[in-house]
C-alpha cells in the first residue's frame, strides 16, 4: 500500500479547524503535524484551500445485494458513496433473501469483500420467527440488529408483543429501529383508497405514514429500552414530535464529547432527505421522494434541524434506498418507496453550511464522530495518529450540478438532478487508498470491514 502526504490542508477535526499536513501509512495516519514536507511518500497531495474532514460513516443504506440487483449493486452503490465522501456505510438485511440467519448474513460480507471501494457492515434482520439466530450474532464483528417495528418486505416486520419484549431484553448489541405503527399505516390506507380510488395526489404519502404512526412506534422503542436498558438507535427521525422523546444530555447545545456519545443508551438518526425537501415537494418530484417514513409538512424539517443542532439527534445519514425509474414511474399505490441519496449527502449538508444553518465543524460530527462512537467501531471516524485514514477533501469554492452523467448510482437518477451545489468532493480515501481523486477511481483495492469495540 502507498503512502500519502496531505500537505497545506485545513484539517475540521474534534470541534476544531487547523492548518496541518496529514502522513499516510499502511492504510493508518501516522503522523499529523504543522509541517510535514519533509517526510517522504508515494503520494503528495497539495490541499491549499481545501478542508480534509473525516470521511462520512453512512449507517444506514439500501445496496440492494443480493436479490435486488437490478436496482443496485455494492459496487455500484459504494463507488457512488466514495464519489461523494463517504468511506464507510452500514447496509440494512431486507435484500431477498432476508439477512435472517448468520450464514445469509455472511454472504453480504463475502460480496462486499469482493466488490466494495468503501469499508462496510451489515445489520442481522430480525424477525417474528428468527429470536435463536439473532442471538447468535457476534458483536465486535456486526454493526447491530435490525427491527422493522413497522414498513417492510419479506418476513421483518416484527409487530409480535412478546418477540420484542425478548429481542430488547437480550439483544447482544446495539438494535437499530425503523418505527412506524403498522395498524395506522394500514387504517390510513384504506382510508385513502375508499376516498382517492386510483387517482391519489403525493402529497398524501405524508397524510397516510403520519405523525401519530411514528410516534406511537417510536415512543413504544423508547419504552422499551428504557425497561430493558438496551442500546437503542431509532433510525431517520421525521417529526418534530419524535425529537422530545430524546434528552439534550448535560453537554447542552455545544459539541458532544466522545465520552457523552460512547455511554448514551437511546440515540437517534436524521436523514437528509428529512432536512432537505418537505411536503410541498411531492408537487414537484412526486414519486421521486416517496420513502418510508414519509418527507412531511415543512415545520417537520426545522423541528428535526433544531434537535440537530441542540444534540437529542445524534446522526446524520441517508436510507439510500434506488429503484428503477420503470419502478418509479408507476402509480402511488404501486410506485416503491425510496431514494438515492449516498453520493451527494455530504453535499447536502456543506450547502447548510454555505447558507449558515450549521458549522462545518458539527456536520463533521454528526456524520462521522458521532456515527464511530454511537457504534464503538474500532479507529475510525476520526482524524488521529493510529486510526485508519479514511479522509475526504472538499472544496467549499467547486460548484458541483448533479446531472444524468455524472449520478453513479445503478438506478441512473437521482430528485437532486439540476441542484448546483456550491462545494465539490475532491477526493476519498478509503482505509489509506486513494480511491478517488478529481474524478478518477483506483479501483485497485477494496474497502474494509468495520469492527467494533463495544463497552455498553
Amino acid at each position: 500500500m502507498s503512502s500519502i502526504l496531505i500537505i497545506n490542508a485545513r484539517v475540521v477535526n474534534e470541534g476544531r479547524i487547523l492548518e496541518q499536513d496529514v502522513l499516510i501509512k499502511n492504510g493508518l495516519i501516522e503522523k499529523i503535524g504543522g509541517d510535514l514536507k519533509h517526510f517522504a511518500a508515494d503520494k503528495i497531495i497539495d490541499a491549499a484551500g481545501k478542508y480534509l474532514l473525516p470521511g462520512v460513516i453512512d449507517d444506514q443504506v439500501h445496496f440492494r445485494e443480493p436479490g435486488l440487483t437490478h436496482k443496485a449493486t455494492i459496487y455500484s452503490e459504494a463507488k457512488a458513496a466514495v464519489a461523494g465522501g463517504v468511506t464507510s456505510f452500514m447496509e440494512m438485511p431486507n435484500t431477498v433473501p432476508n439477512a435472517l440467519t448468520q450464514s445469509l448474513l455472511e454472504d453480504k460480507y463475502q460480496i462486499a469483500s469482493q466488490t466494495s471501494l468503501a469499508n462496510y457492515s451489515f445489520f442481522m434482520g430480525a424477525s417474528n420467527d428468527n429470536y435463536d439466530e439473532v442471538m447468535q450474532t457476534i458483536c465486535p464483528d456486526v454493526c447491530g440488529i435490525k427491527i422493522f417495528m413497522g414498513s417492510s418486505t419479506g418476513n421483518m416486520l416484527v409487530d409480535a408483543p412478546e418477540v420484542l419484549e425478548k429481542l430488547f431484553a437480550n439483544a447482544p448489541c446495539l438494535i437499530a429501529t425503523h418505527c412506524e405503527d403498522e395498524p395506522t399505516v394500514r387504517q390510513r390506507t384504506e382510508m385513502f383508497k375508499q376516498q382517492y380510488g386510483d387517482n391519489v395526489p403525493y402529497n398524501i404519502h405524508a397524510l397516510i405514514r403520519n405523525e401519530e404512526a411514528c410516534y406511537k412506534s417510536s415512543s413504544m422503542a423508547v419504552e422499551l429500552a428504557k425497561k430493558h436498558g438496551t442500546r437503542l438507535h431509532i433510525l431517520h427521525i421525521s417529526t418534530g414530535e419524535e425529537t422530545e422523546l430524546f434528552e439534550v444530555g448535560s453537554y447542552g447545545n455545544s459539541t458532544v464529547s466522545e465520552s457523552d456519545k460512547r455511554q448514551k443508551r437511546i440515540t437517534s438518526e436524521a436523514c437528509v432527505h428529512h432536512l432537505w425537501f418537505d411536503a410541498e415537494d411531492y408537487h414537484r418530484l412526486g414519486a421521486q421522494i416517496k420513502c418510508n417514513p414519509a418527507i412531511k409538512a415543512p415545520h417537520h424539517k426545522e423541528k428535526i434541524f433544531q434537535a440537530l443542532l441542540d444534540n437529542r439527534i445524534d446522526v446524520i445519514a441517508t436510507d439510500h434506498a434506488p429503484h428503477t425509474w420503470e419502478e418509479k414511474s408507476k402509480g402511488y399505490w404501486a410506485a416503491p418507496s425510496g431514494l438515492p441519496l449516498v453520493q451527494h449527502s455530504l453535499n447536502i449538508m456543506l450547502e447548510f453550511v454555505q447558507q449558515g444553518k450549521i458549522s462545518i465543524e458539527r456536520v463533521v460530527e454528526k456524520m462521522s464522530h458521532a456515527v464511530a462512537d454511537v457504534f464503538q467501531i474500532d479507529r475510525r471516524g476520526y482524524i488521529r495518529e493510529g486510526y485508519w485514514a479514511d479522509l475526504v477533501l472538499v472544496d467549499l469554492n467547486q460548484p458541483t450540478t448533479v446531472t444524468k452523467e455524472n449520478i453513479l448510482f445503478k438506478c441512473g437518477w437521482s430528485p437532486l438532478e439540476g441542484n448546483t451545489f456550491q462545494s465539490g468532493i475532491t477526493h476519498t480515501i478509503v482505509s489509506g487508498h486513494l480511491v478517488y481523486a478529481n474524478g478518477v477511481f483506483d479501483e485497485s483495492e477494496r474497502g474494509k470491514r468495520l469492527y467494533f469495540t463495544r463497552t455498553v
